[in-house]
């Protein structure tokens, strides 16, 4: 037993090791392994080296940001998907269920027709956003006392059409030479335009959210068994469910205002991660973190080398995504759990 969980700590460590290692010798420019250590030897430790501007901000400044940004997005998506279809007890339910995707895609749309542009005030624009759907969610949830958790969701639902009605208007009005091809851009997903500010700015509230979903998951657990179950445990359900809420909100707001909307990675990762460790949301949480961070990194790997251009995140993971899950289905004989 010691042996099996000394083995799975070390492969939730390698893999995101792994890929971020792997991401920075792969594109259409080669780069060498010596090259590579030469760039970060000069930017980490000051070390003089015989490597290029061109060169330094190729491997540091795109391509070990990209893969930065890629390691917290995917990690966030996950872990705020596995928590909550655990919380709902649903596992069609990912991390945009109580429309923190729609609302952040509304705010980055707002952001770039004020701005004219993508910059940072649409990162601060689409995170504002994202946990303003959450709260009206929440405040809709609460119009008739009943079953405070369908509530939820059919707040979410409500919310998340409102705010595509809006994506949609947004999309009507903006220019359609400049705004509406950086709109359609971002909603579709990329890493394309994420660099160390962003990182920064963003990655605040995701080490929140992904810490805070971290320390409560065994409370994840007795949630899970229902609202009467986890009241005779003695657990204050209203309050645990609300901090639960509150950190997957925070997780993925954060990693929506970085990479724009990418679906899949929060429904598919959770249900790979509970075929490798089950249902315990002790292992499944830390699961989802290597797995969605890894997968994520990896499609970013592909979206930029497979073509002359990029593809978007979101084609790729719905690509792949889609038919993954008719195999978990088949698997699983339709529970999902």
């Amino acid at each position: 037993m010691i042996r099996k969980r000394k083995i799975l700590v070390f492969g939730l460590l390698i893999l995101p090791i792994s890929i971020l290692t792997f991401s920075l010798f792969v594109g259409r420019y080669p780069t060498s392994f010596d090259l590579v250590i030469d760039v970060l030897l000069f930017k980490i430790f000051g070390i003089e080296t015989d490597t290029t501007l061109i060169e330094q901000a190729l491997v540091w400044d795109v391509r070990l940001s990209r893969a930065l940004s890629g390691l917290i997005v995917g990690g966030a998506l996950s872990v705020s998907g596995a928590s909550l279809q655990s919380l709902f007890k649903n596992p069609l339910v990912d991390s945009g269920i109580l429309g923190v995707s729609s609302g952040a895609g509304f705010g980055a749309i707002l952001s770039i027709i004020i701005f004219n542009q993508v910059s940072l005030y649409t990162i601060i624009f689409a995170f504002f956003f994202g946990l303003l759907a959450v709260f009206l969610s929440t405040l809709i949830s609460k119009v008739y006392k009943t079953n405070p958790m369908i509530m939820l969701v059919l707040g979410g639902v409500i919310v998340s059409s409102v705010f595509s009605s809006l994506i949609s208007l947004g999309k009507y009005v903006a220019d359609p030479f400049n705004e509406l091809p950086a709109i359609t851009f971002w909603l579709m997903g990329s890493l394309a335009s994420s660099n160390y500010s962003d990182f920064r700015v963003a990655l605040i509230p995701i080490l929140i959210g992904i810490t805070g979903m971290f320390l409560m998951r065994w409370r994840i657990n007795v949630l899970s068994m229902g609202e009467r179950d986890a009241k005779t445990l003695g657990i204050n359900t209203g309050l645990n469910r609300a901090l639960i809420i509150i950190f997957t909100t925070l997780a993925t707001a954060g990693a929506v205002s970085i990479a724009g909307t990418i679906g899949w990675i929060g429904l598919v990762i959770p249900h790979l991660g509970r075929m490798l460790v089950g249902n315990d949301n002790r292992k499944l949480i830390p699961v989802s973190l290597s797995l969605g961070s890894f997968f994520l990194v990896f499609i970013d790997i592909i979206s930029r080398t497979i073509t002359g251009g990029e593809i978007p995140l979101g084609i790729l993971t719905s690509l792949i995504g889609a038919p993954f899950y008719v195999y978990i289905l088949k698997i699983t004989k339709g529970s999902g759990w």
